[in-house]
């Protein structure tokens, strides 16, 4: 659908708009009193968060205008990643798997007082199958309450067990990444991503400053919650996760070779990302489902 005819579809004024976005797909703005999140089609992308009184919530580098296609890494926002997280499940798959890179439909919105959501989707077929040989329907339903609020649900549609695994990829805006502090990972045994070698149980809070690209394995609890402090932009970010057993903190340091970033943008985020597997990842069984959950609050202190 163009964008007229999701507006006249799915739409709501001042509520649920869809405008032109990325390579010729729409985007669409949900918006109610606490806030506005703006999400691309294309990769199903959470591109901003802003609560209201608070301000932006997610970084985007310097050449944020620039459009991004099929083909190309996304450095912003909330990627998905699906059906894996990383590389390291499978050598067959892109890194960070393949719904990012395409367009996802739209199955539905609603809005009441309280909240606004969509919901967005991703099926097998004849284009996924040739990079992934698996029936699966994938669900993401992303809403504006109090919070921001992301569901990613992976059905195995097929008739053999289904093996993958997923992350959301949130990019955080900070001041000064020398001076955040990550709440929530004291206790955890982490684990370096690039060589899988064991760096013991983290003795204390995170501070970032170097450049991170840590796992951490977490403890079997129910939901896990996190914080990013930024003194600096005297605020908090609360992360509140379900359906992750690991969750990693990464940022890509100085020097980066990511084309769309400037020379200081490796300064103004950090990324904590709530994984369901890493390395290895999970079986479904045909029929059954696994979701992915984060809630994301932004604070002023």
């Amino acid at each position: 659908m163009n964008v007229s005819e999701l507006n006249r579809r799915y739409g709501a004024p001042g509520r649920i708009v869809f405008k032109e976005g990325f390579a010729g797909y729409p985007n669409v703005v949900l918006a109610n009193q606490y806030g506005t999140a703006e999400i691309a089609l294309l990769g199903a992308n959470v591109l901003s968060y802003r609560p209201t009184g608070v301000g932006e919530v997610l970084f985007r580098p310097a050449k944020k205008d620039s459009e991004y296609n099929r083909g190309d890494g996304v450095h912003c926002g909330v990627p998905v990643c699906w059906p894996q997280f990383g590389n390291k499940f499978s050598k067959e798959l892109p890194q960070h798997g393949f719904a990012r890179k395409l367009v996802f439909e739209v199955r539905g919105t609603e809005y009441t007082a309280e909240q606004t959501e969509i919901t967005l989707g991703l099926k097998s077929d004849d284009e996924t199958l040739k990079l992934w040989p698996h029936a699966f329907d994938l669900e993401y339903k992303v809403s504006v309450t109090m919070k921001l609020n992301l569901t990613l649900t992976t059905k195995n549609t097929g008739a053999e067990p289904l093996a993958f695994s997923c992350g959301f990829h949130p990019y955080f805006l900070v001041r000064d990444r020398n001076r955040i502090t990550v709440k929530g990972l004291k206790g955890e045994e982490c684990i370096a991503a690039l060589d899988e070698a064991a760096k013991g149980v983290r003795a204390d809070d995170f501070i970032a400053t170097t450049a991170p690209d840590d796992v951490f394995a977490l403890k079997g609890a129910l939901k896990h919650e996190f914080a990013v402090l930024d003194p600096a932009l005297r605020r908090a970010i609360a992360i509140v996760a379900t359906g992750n057993e690991r969750v990693v903190v990464w940022n890509c340091g100085e020097g980066s070779p990511m084309s769309d970033f400037g020379p200081d943008d490796w300064k103004k985020y950090i990324c904590v990302e709530p994984v369901s597997d890493w390395p290895d990842g999970r079986t479904l069984a045909p029929g059954e489902k696994h979701s992915l959950t984060a809630a994301i609050q932004c604070v002023l202190e």
